[in-house]
């Protein structure tokens, strides 16, 4: 079957997050990690088929789902897991905020990497804990977090490990000794490990293979959490379908509890959509990595040649990282939303000298946009 991802679909009015925040500006929106690729078909189509039953009830997951989520586990990384070690979630937001909330009282603290997605940053503040960040820094054209700098300071009271992979900026895809480092720091300071694995299935560099935290061992596994998603790999974000893999039945069962009462459950068409991805999804995303590797190369190139922009090429995700210091911007973000371009505002990660793009946009979308990144920076 052959997939057509240049296909314009106008949000541009519709209730899209991602189009109605610049809805009243002439702005590409290159913002929140969604992209604007119509899902595969077959999600489509099975979300048609059950709508048109007409009655929405209360749902629970299914059968067929809790073993393609187990099948997907073994077949793509190796990775054996049990059906009861599976916790459903409506977002994986609600899942990080979860291990905070769950695995940690208020006089303990998190580690996490910097810069970071912001909701790790938001979970520990909600929930009114402290952190601690590790240092993400550039090793030969790749973003990889420090152990060496976080443990000075360190002082016992530490609690939960949250780690990103692929990483969130930056698009590593991190190697199985760089994840090994990270499990031999959570044994030394007896840490349990938050996995967010959520750009999973979204690898672009040809050999580039996840590893989930938790495969590394059984010391691992019983100390981790990992929180995938369909969600970013088929475009199916606003449903509402992510899981947390937990083989600890104590963490496990901390996790469930503090999620009852207080998380909904998943949407009945989210497991609709879910299960269609995972079972039939497997070609159109083939596809979609082709058309997300052509527009990584585009963006690295173009981004590469404006003066003082600097972007490493992503492993995985569709999202980019781009260094501003060297352009001496005072502030990144605000100068390419006025060339009508809005990205991401690196303040909000950790680094107001960086701002990150959306790369999962149709190509001619994202050449306009550099188009005007370009002379914007030309013209000053």
């Amino acid at each position: 079957m052959t997939f057509n991802f240049d296909q314009w679909v106008d949000r541009s009015h519709s209730d899209s997050l991602k189009w109605h925040k610049y809805r009243d500006g002439d702005v590409i929106p290159l913002w929140v990690a969604d992209s604007d690729f119509q899902s595969p078909p077959s999600v489509i189509s099975a979300l048609q088929q059950r709508v048109a039953e007409g009655v929405f009830g209360y749902g629970v997951p299914p059968a067929e789902l809790l073993d393609l989520v187990v099948s997907r586990m073994q077949q793509k990384y190796n990775w054996a897991i049990q059906p009861q070690w599976i916790v459903w979630l409506p977002g994986l937001v609600c899942g990080l905020h979860l291990a905070v909330r769950a695995l940690t009282t208020p006089q303990q603290s998190c580690i996490m990497p910097s810069p970071i997605y912001p909701p790790f940053m938001q979970a520990a503040q909600i929930d009114g804990r402290s952190w601690h960040a590790q240092k993400v820094e550039q090793r030969q054209q790749r973003w990889v977090p420090t152990v060496e700098q976080i443990e000075p300071p360190l002082n016992g009271n530490e609690k939960l490990l949250m780690l990103c992979n692929p990483y969130n900026p930056g698009g590593t895809v991190f190697r199985r000794e760089e994840l090994l480092e990270q499990l031999s720091f959570a044994q030394r300071h007896n840490l349990i490990v938050c996995s967010d694995e959520i750009h999973c299935d979204l690898l672009l560099e040809p050999g580039a293979r996840h590893i989930p935290f938790a495969s590394l061992s059984e010391d691992a596994a019983e100390r981790s959490i990992t929180l995938m998603s369909p969600s970013k790999t088929f475009n199916i974000a606003g449903l509402g379908a992510s899981l947390a893999i937990i083989p600890n039945n104590k963490l496990r069962k901390q996790y469930s509890s503090a999620a009852r009462g207080t998380i909904p459950d998943v949407n009945i068409l989210a497991y609709v959509a879910a299960t269609a991805a995972y079972r039939d999804g497997e070609e159109w995303l083939a596809a979609q990595l082709d058309y997300l590797r052509a527009n990584r190369d585009l963006a690295v190139a173009r981004i590469n040649a404006m003066p003082g922009l600097r972007m490493l090429p992503i492993e995985g995700t569709y999202l980019g990282w781009i260094d501003t210091k060297a352009a001496q911007l005072n502030d990144p973000y605000q100068f390419f939303l006025q060339a009508g371009v809005a990205l991401s505002n690196g303040k909000d990660f950790g680094d107001s000298k960086f701002v990150r793009i959306n790369l999962g946009c149709q190509r001619a979308l994202l050449d306009k946009a550099l188009d005007r990144m370009a002379a914007a920076l030309a013209a000053r």
